[in-house]
């Protein structure tokens, strides 16, 4: 697992060359079916890592940017590449910077193997479940992801950049009842839940729309840093579903706050608001 996990690391840092490419000119954006941004840079890396991970293995693939498998073909999958090679085509576009490669490798329902690369930074964060989870930055060495232990007297809040909203808004109101004070991390892709992982943030409630590659990446590596991604009932997220789409869920770092609890009255209220990327 170990070599796998360099290998796959290093096919995320490829991709993140060719979406620097891209991303250092002018380039077009298309909208897809769904209403979501398409770039160049999105096909690029698709590109590139499906030739990759096929020479790696030969699991089956899917990624946000293939065709999506029927779900009577995806069921039998015990194991598969789950790969989002653009995660934040909107922060990419409005050019914040704030956007990730992320490859995950799904074991029966649960990610094994996540890999998570900025591009811009030149950093990446990886893991197994079954940990540690490191992060590196570019020419230095990998150190331990710590996620921070609760502390009541002050909560950092990481919230999405694009996709905030009201229940956000009334979810820090609620942690006034745990917390003396809350600051909010407003961030793009999964480096959210990345933030969590490596201790700069204490919880990343998202009360809206993301898909199986928008988090089973930085799922594996939260959870494998010591910290939880569960849904608004405590349970953690599910993968290689009939329908693609993640309920809403919370990311946390520690146990000792009820954060899956405060949200739990705040659900979508219909199974079309949870679409999304």
């Amino acid at each position: 697992m170990q070599k796998l996990i360099a290998q796959v690391a290093d096919i995320a840092v490829a991709a993140g060359e060719e979406i620097l490419a891209v991303y250092a000119g002018a380039f077009t954006v298309e909208t897809k079916a769904d209403g979501t941004p398409l770039t160049q840079a999105d096909r690029r890396a698709h590109q590139l890592i499906q030739r990759r991970l096929r020479e790696i293995s030969d699991y089956p693939i899917l990624s946000e940017e293939s065709a999506a498998e029927e779900f009577a073909a995806r069921r039998s999958w015990r194991r598969f590449w789950l790969v989002d090679p653009l995660d934040g085509t909107k922060e990419f576009v409005r050019r914040s910077d704030e956007f990730s490669v992320n490859i995950a490798l799904i074991d029966g329902c649960s990610p094994r193997l996540g890999v998570v690369h900025a591009p811009v930074f030149g950093r990446s964060y990886f893991a197994q479940a079954d940990g540690p989870a490191y992060q590196q930055n570019a020419g230095q060495p990998a150190s331990m992801l710590r996620p921070k232990p609760f502390d009541a007297r002050a909560v950092m809040m990481a919230t999405s950049r694009s996709h905030a909203g009201v229940r956000v808004a009334e979810y820090r109101k609620r942690l006034a009842s745990v917390a003396a004070a809350v600051e909010v991390m407003p961030m793009g892709s999964s480096l959210k839940i990345c933030a969590v992982a490596a201790g700069l943030a204490d919880v990343y409630p998202r009360l809206g729309p993301t898909s199986e590659w928008d988090t089973a990446a930085a799922h594996c590596i939260l959870e494998a840093a010591g910290g939880q991604l569960t849904d608004l009932d405590g349970a953690p997220l599910q993968y290689n579903k009939r329908d693609l789409r993640n309920p809403w869920f919370v990311a946390y770092a520690d146990a000792a706050a009820p954060w899956a609890e405060l949200a739990r009255d705040l659900r979508p209220p219909a199974a079309a608001d949870r679409h999304g990327h």
